[in-house]
């Protein structure tokens, strides 16, 4: 029996998506596992997997096809033996909005349903039995490995059967073996007429999830922020020696940034509070084992947060290393969604910019995000005399259900001592 292949949906939100390129060709067999096409979406490039056995028998969606909607049919896979007589036709990509969208998600299309044995005409699916899952063999396993239940979980596979995205976009947006939390949509005001000449430029896919997101987060988790300064010379004296230090190129070869520090200053505080690595669940807080740091990267359209895995065990020129060749990929679009999705702690740095302070909004299952201000002279006193030093204001935005003031603050203590004493971010 012929089975459509579906536009996949890759992440929670992801409603269409671009087919970037075909890895089989018409005729080719396939096994579940195969890797058949990638597809881009809002923030990467993804590759998508076979979850049935058969041959490629046409393909509808060609390479480069933008807009294409999720649960739309892309390609035809035949049983072995079989012979395709008839296809359904390519969808048409869909055209930009005339008006802004709300920020909340979009309703899932209509499921296609799967060709009939022979001719390829389209028919009803049978429904399944009741109380069984249709779920593929890979993503069965990830699901039992994250303690994630199966049942109520909408498959986007052929005859609603759970795929490794399914799983993959349900771990993206919740903690491993916590149950997913009820989205709250965000308010959508009263459109105001707009007498003044403007252009509308039409939400992308990634400032629609970036609004309902931070809405989501400023609506359900209660924020309160604590400042500190900090001072940079003893640190900027240090990053000079060591960038001196590092051969001009090679394998060995770094250029650190005050970022970097950063990063490895934030790991060493969380190693020492280890309950501001956390998240917040119906049946409890969540610590997290591995301190895994998520870092704003700005890209065309938005911001993305490459990760870097276990950052108290790295050392500064492999966080440097890391977090440069991440941002480049993200950038490009090129990051897998594992080098994105996750991580207990964010930080925002707008120093850049010459930004002095501000606060950032977190990301949520986090706990917590530290908002990083430019470095500037500024005048202090220091043993009752007057003098300049180079200052860094910091926020870090709490979530006060799992973290209080207290907690907090002994947590910008331990990183304001780990930034002006940089010495011990080598031990």
């Amino acid at each position: 029996m012929s089975t459509n292949i579906l536009m996949p949906a890759l992440s929670p939100t992801m409603t269409e998506g671009t087919l970037a390129r075909w890895l089989k060709k018409e005729g080719e067999p396939v096994k579940a596992g195969d890797v058949l096409a990638e597809i881009e979406t809002d923030k990467a490039t993804m590759e998508v997997e076979a979850v049935d056995e058969g041959v490629l028998g046409k393909i509808i969606v060609p390479d480069g096809t933008a807009g294409v909607q999720v649960n739309a049919p892309i390609a035809v896979l035949l049983a072995e033996g079989e012979t395709l007589a008839e296809a359904p036709p390519a969808p048409a990509p869909k055209p930009a909005p005339p008006t802004a969208a709300p920020a909340g998600p979009a309703p899932a299309p209509a499921r296609p349903a799967p060709t009939g044995r022979g001719n390829g005409a389209a028919g009803p699916a049978p429904p399944p039995p009741a109380g069984r899952i249709f779920v593929s063999p890979l993503a069965r396993r990830m699901a039992q490995q994250a303690g994630l239940a199966l049942e109520g979980l909408q498959g986007t596979g052929p005859n609603g059967r759970i795929v490794k995205a399914d799983i993959e976009a349900v771990l993206a947006v919740v903690p491993a073996s916590a149950p997913p939390a009820t989205p709250i949509p965000a308010p959508t005001p009263a459109a105001a007429a707009i007498a003044a000449p403007h252009r509308l430029v039409p939400h992308t896919t990634m400032r629609r999830v970036i609004a309902r997101r931070l809405s989501e987060s400023k609506q359900t988790i209660p924020h309160f922020y604590l400042t500190v300064d900090v001072a940079l010379d003893s640190l900027l004296k240090v990053r000079s020696e060591l960038n001196a230090r590092s051969p001009k190129e090679g394998p060995g070869a770094f250029k650190l940034s005050v970022n970097d520090l950063v990063i490895k200053a934030s790991a060493q505080a969380l190693a020492r509070h280890p309950r501001v690595n956390a998240s917040y669940t119906e049946e409890g807080i969540v610590e997290y084992e591995d301190i895994d740091i998520s870092v704003a990267v700005a890209i065309p359209d938005g911001l993305i947060t490459p990760i870097i895995r276990k950052a108290d065990r790295k050392g500064l020129a492999a966080i440097s290393n890391e977090m440069k060749e991440l941002s480049e990929r993200a950038k490009a679009g090129k990051l897998k969604p594992e080098e994105f999705q996750g991580g207990g702690f964010s930080i925002s740095n707008l120093g850049m910019y010459g930004i002095r302070d501000f606060s950032a909004v977190i990301n949520p299952p986090q706990a917590a995000i530290l908002a990083v201000g430019t470095g500037e002279a500024r005048p202090v006193v220091k043993d009752g005399a007057l003098g300049v030093a180079t200052i860094m204001t910091c926020t870090l935005s709490v979530d006060h259900r799992v973290i209080d003031g207290v907690l907090g603050a002994a947590w910008l203590v331990s990183f304001k001592g780990a930034i002006e004493d940089p010495l011990s971010l080598m031990l």
